[in-house]
Protein backbone atom coordinates (compact mmCIF):
# COMPACT_ATOMS: atom_id res chain seq x y z
CA UNK A 1 0.00 0.00 0.00
CA UNK A 2 2.87 1.84 0.82
CA UNK A 3 4.30 1.52 -2.54
CA UNK A 4 1.38 2.43 -4.10
CA UNK A 5 0.93 5.18 -2.46
CA UNK A 6 4.78 6.59 -3.54
CA UNK A 7 3.83 5.35 -7.26
CA UNK A 8 0.74 7.39 -7.33
CA UNK A 9 2.92 10.97 -5.88
CA UNK A 10 6.01 10.83 -8.51
CA UNK A 11 3.29 10.06 -11.03
CA UNK A 12 1.69 13.73 -10.49
CA UNK A 13 5.15 14.99 -9.63
CA UNK A 14 6.50 13.74 -13.46
CA UNK A 15 3.43 15.08 -15.28
CA UNK A 16 4.20 18.46 -16.95
CA UNK A 17 2.24 21.58 -16.27
CA UNK A 18 1.12 23.68 -18.62
CA UNK A 19 1.01 27.42 -18.58
CA UNK A 20 -1.14 29.49 -20.46
CA UNK A 21 -0.08 33.35 -20.55
CA UNK A 22 -2.56 35.75 -19.45
CA UNK A 23 -3.20 37.94 -21.79
CA UNK A 24 -3.72 41.55 -20.31
CA UNK A 25 -5.59 44.39 -22.58
CA UNK A 26 -3.54 47.21 -23.21
CA UNK A 27 -4.69 50.44 -22.64
CA UNK A 28 -3.81 53.50 -24.79
CA UNK A 29 -4.41 56.91 -22.82
CA UNK A 30 -4.50 59.66 -25.02
CA UNK A 31 -3.30 63.30 -23.90
CA UNK A 32 -4.99 66.51 -24.88
CA UNK A 33 -3.99 69.56 -24.62
CA UNK A 34 -5.11 72.57 -24.26
CA UNK A 35 -2.65 74.94 -26.05
CA UNK A 36 -3.49 75.58 -30.15
CA UNK A 37 -1.89 73.81 -33.01
CA UNK A 38 1.13 75.18 -34.55
CA UNK A 39 0.65 76.78 -37.65
CA UNK A 40 3.03 75.21 -40.40
CA UNK A 41 5.56 78.24 -40.29
CA UNK A 42 5.80 77.83 -36.46
CA UNK A 43 6.11 74.45 -36.68
CA UNK A 44 8.86 73.83 -39.18
CA UNK A 45 10.61 76.44 -37.56
CA UNK A 46 10.08 74.53 -33.89
CA UNK A 47 11.60 71.63 -35.58
CA UNK A 48 14.46 73.29 -36.75
CA UNK A 49 15.44 74.80 -33.42
CA UNK A 50 14.86 70.84 -31.94
CA UNK A 51 17.35 69.65 -34.42
CA UNK A 52 19.63 72.41 -33.97
CA UNK A 53 19.70 71.66 -30.32
CA UNK A 54 20.12 68.03 -31.13
CA UNK A 55 22.86 68.97 -32.89
CA UNK A 56 25.02 70.67 -30.66
CA UNK A 57 24.24 67.89 -27.89
CA UNK A 58 25.54 65.50 -30.25
CA UNK A 59 28.62 67.49 -30.91
CA UNK A 60 31.25 66.68 -28.00
CA UNK A 61 33.70 68.43 -29.68
CA UNK A 62 34.49 71.51 -31.43
CA UNK A 63 37.81 71.56 -33.13
CA UNK A 64 38.77 74.93 -34.86
CA UNK A 65 39.19 74.10 -38.22
CA UNK A 66 42.77 75.80 -39.59
CA UNK A 67 43.32 76.83 -43.12
CA UNK A 68 46.74 75.85 -44.74
CA UNK A 69 47.15 80.09 -45.16
CA UNK A 70 46.66 80.47 -40.98
CA UNK A 71 49.34 77.09 -40.82
CA UNK A 72 52.14 78.48 -42.73
CA UNK A 73 53.55 80.97 -40.65
CA UNK A 74 53.31 78.10 -37.25
CA UNK A 75 55.26 76.33 -39.23
CA UNK A 76 58.03 79.11 -40.75
CA UNK A 77 58.49 79.92 -37.29
CA UNK A 78 57.34 77.24 -34.51
CA UNK A 79 56.43 77.98 -30.53
CA UNK A 80 57.39 75.55 -27.82
CA UNK A 81 54.01 76.47 -26.77
CA UNK A 82 51.80 74.60 -29.36
CA UNK A 83 52.12 71.33 -31.06
CA UNK A 84 51.59 70.26 -34.77
CA UNK A 85 50.92 66.64 -34.41
CA UNK A 86 51.20 64.66 -37.94
CA UNK A 87 48.34 61.30 -37.03
CA UNK A 88 49.32 59.58 -40.01
CA UNK A 89 51.05 55.97 -39.98
CA UNK A 90 55.22 55.80 -39.87
CA UNK A 91 54.76 54.05 -43.34
CA UNK A 92 53.24 56.81 -44.31
CA UNK A 93 55.54 59.67 -42.92
CA UNK A 94 58.00 58.37 -45.65
CA UNK A 95 56.48 60.44 -47.94
CA UNK A 96 57.41 63.60 -45.78
CA UNK A 97 55.98 65.22 -43.42
CA UNK A 98 54.99 69.57 -43.07
CA UNK A 99 57.85 71.39 -40.89
CA UNK A 100 58.12 71.38 -37.19
CA UNK A 101 55.13 68.35 -37.27
CA UNK A 102 55.79 65.41 -34.70
CA UNK A 103 54.33 62.07 -35.72
CA UNK A 104 52.41 60.68 -32.80
CA UNK A 105 49.60 57.93 -35.25
CA UNK A 106 45.98 58.12 -34.48
CA UNK A 107 46.58 53.92 -33.95
CA UNK A 108 48.35 54.70 -30.59
CA UNK A 109 46.88 58.41 -30.01
CA UNK A 110 44.04 57.19 -27.23
CA UNK A 111 46.50 55.18 -25.16
CA UNK A 112 49.61 57.56 -25.18
CA UNK A 113 47.28 60.47 -24.04
CA UNK A 114 46.90 58.57 -20.90
CA UNK A 115 50.12 57.59 -20.39
CA UNK A 116 52.52 60.11 -17.63
CA UNK A 117 54.86 62.44 -19.31
CA UNK A 118 57.99 60.18 -18.64
CA UNK A 119 56.64 57.37 -20.45
CA UNK A 120 55.28 59.28 -22.91
CA UNK A 121 58.67 61.16 -23.92
CA UNK A 122 60.35 57.42 -23.85
CA UNK A 123 58.27 55.93 -25.85
CA UNK A 124 57.28 59.15 -28.61
CA UNK A 125 60.81 60.93 -28.22
CA UNK A 126 59.24 64.50 -27.51
CA UNK A 127 57.44 66.20 -24.45
CA UNK A 128 53.73 65.41 -24.27
CA UNK A 129 51.30 68.27 -24.62
CA UNK A 130 49.59 70.41 -22.06
CA UNK A 131 46.18 69.95 -22.04
CA UNK A 132 45.70 73.76 -22.09
CA UNK A 133 48.83 74.01 -25.19
CA UNK A 134 47.81 74.48 -28.84
CA UNK A 135 47.91 71.21 -30.51
CA UNK A 136 47.05 71.13 -34.39
CA UNK A 137 46.13 67.56 -36.07
CA UNK A 138 46.80 66.42 -39.11
CA UNK A 139 46.58 63.49 -41.72
CA UNK A 140 46.67 62.52 -45.17
CA UNK A 141 43.33 63.97 -46.00
CA UNK A 142 41.46 65.29 -42.64
CA UNK A 143 39.58 61.99 -41.86
CA UNK A 144 41.74 60.91 -39.28
CA UNK A 145 42.56 64.50 -38.39
CA UNK A 146 39.08 64.63 -36.98
CA UNK A 147 39.41 62.03 -35.05
CA UNK A 148 42.24 62.82 -33.41
CA UNK A 149 40.69 66.08 -32.37
CA UNK A 150 37.97 64.30 -30.94
CA UNK A 151 40.24 61.76 -28.64
CA UNK A 152 42.25 64.48 -27.73
CA UNK A 153 39.01 66.67 -26.58
CA UNK A 154 37.85 63.34 -24.80
CA UNK A 155 41.23 63.60 -22.92
CA UNK A 156 40.61 66.87 -21.58
CA UNK A 157 42.86 68.89 -24.44
CA UNK A 158 41.25 72.53 -24.57
CA UNK A 159 43.35 74.27 -27.51
CA UNK A 160 42.60 71.57 -30.11
CA UNK A 161 43.14 73.16 -34.26
CA UNK A 162 42.49 70.64 -36.96
CA UNK A 163 44.38 71.22 -40.12
CA UNK A 164 41.65 69.25 -42.81
CA UNK A 165 43.62 70.37 -45.79
CA UNK A 166 46.07 67.84 -44.35
CA UNK A 167 49.05 66.60 -46.37
CA UNK A 168 47.54 66.43 -49.37
CA UNK A 169 46.51 70.08 -49.09
CA UNK A 170 50.18 70.76 -48.18
CA UNK A 171 51.51 69.29 -51.06
CA UNK A 172 49.56 70.38 -53.21
CA UNK A 173 49.59 74.10 -52.48
CA UNK A 174 54.08 73.65 -52.59
CA UNK A 175 54.24 73.57 -48.76
CA UNK A 176 57.93 72.52 -48.01
CA UNK A 177 58.51 69.39 -46.76
CA UNK A 178 60.60 67.73 -43.84
CA UNK A 179 61.90 64.25 -44.02
CA UNK A 180 61.19 62.02 -46.45
CA UNK A 181 62.29 61.31 -49.96
CA UNK A 182 62.34 64.17 -52.22
CA UNK A 183 60.51 64.00 -55.37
Amino acid sequence: MLRLTALRATRGALKPRVFRPVTLARTVQRFESNLPPLEPEKHAAARKAAQEVSDNLQRDWDAKIITYEELLPKTQSPSADSYLIDVREPDEVIQGMIPSAVNLPLSVLPNSLQLQPEMFQAKHGFSKPQKSQEVTFYCRSGKRSTSASDVAKRNGFTNILNYTGSWLEWVEKGGEKQGGKSN
